[in-house]
């Protein structure tokens, strides 16, 4: 099985330090904290200037968008696939395989806080998404991977169909794909990985990779059980 982790993901909450002297117009429905409001470039411009790494920031559509085609896939929908986000702010949602998550970008939003509120959705019986605070370092620790690949245009170039053909002999390979929209993984997060890997010359958004990532183990696993 392969364990996808988007790391450093643009998906958090505004930070409490900067509600109290932020300008920029938060939304502030009855009943929500302004903590509990994900944070957004379009919305929060402002505010994210004033935070650390700035260009990392504001984009929860790359979280959006990235598990909508990992969880789309026939290699999650067989249970060859755990999926998870590290985030920014250092925690981790751990998502069940059977996740469908709104393709409506509001609804995810809405979903997202109802998650940062509760720690999990839904909130009564087994729970589809979990929250926690946790670094990357911790969760990978805890994955006891047979070996970590992080994705990076900074790494060896290679062809994605390769690297998960040796992936797809392995128990427990996991992925590491940045969530993030500009900028460089940290260095935390560079010692983790066994290999880093670049499969183009540039810069290509975090859904693509993971696309193409998932594809080329997908073809190779699901045939080769289609023969036992």
């Amino acid at each position: 099985m392969l364990t996808l982790i988007l790391a450093e993901s643009s998906l958090e909450t505004i930070p409490t330090r900067i509600n109290k002297k932020g300008t920029a117009k938060i939304p502030n429905k009855k009943g929500k904290k302004r903590d509990q409001t994900i944070l957004d470039i379009a919305l929060h411009r402002q505010i994210i200037q004033k935070l650390p790494n700035p260009e990392k920031r504001g984009r929860p559509d790359i979280t959006h968008l990235s598990l909508l085609a990992a969880l789309g896939t026939p290699l999650n929908k067989q249970g060859q696939l755990r999926t998870y986000v590290h985030t920014i702010q250092d925690k981790i949602i751990k998502i069940d395989s059977k996740t469908r998550l709104p393709k409506n970008y509001n609804r995810f939003i809405g979903l997202m806080q109802q998650l940062y509120k509760l720690g999990k959705v839904p909130p009564e019986g087994p729970p589809l998404l979990t929250l926690e605070k946790m670094n990357l370092e911790t969760l990978i620790r805890n994955l006891k991977p047979s070996e970590t690949i992080l994705f990076t245009e900074q790494g060896t170039p290679s062809k994605p169909k390769p690297i998960m053909n040796e992936l797809a002999k392995q128990e427990k390979p996991v992925v590491i794909i940045g969530g993030f929209p500009h900028g460089e993984f940290s260095t935390n997060t560079l010692k983790l990985a066994d290999k880093k890997i670049s499969i183009y010359p540039e810069p290509l958004d975090t859904w693509i990779v993971v696309s193409r990532v998932l594809y080329c183990y997908e073809a190779i696993v699901l045939e080769k059980n289609k023969h036992k």
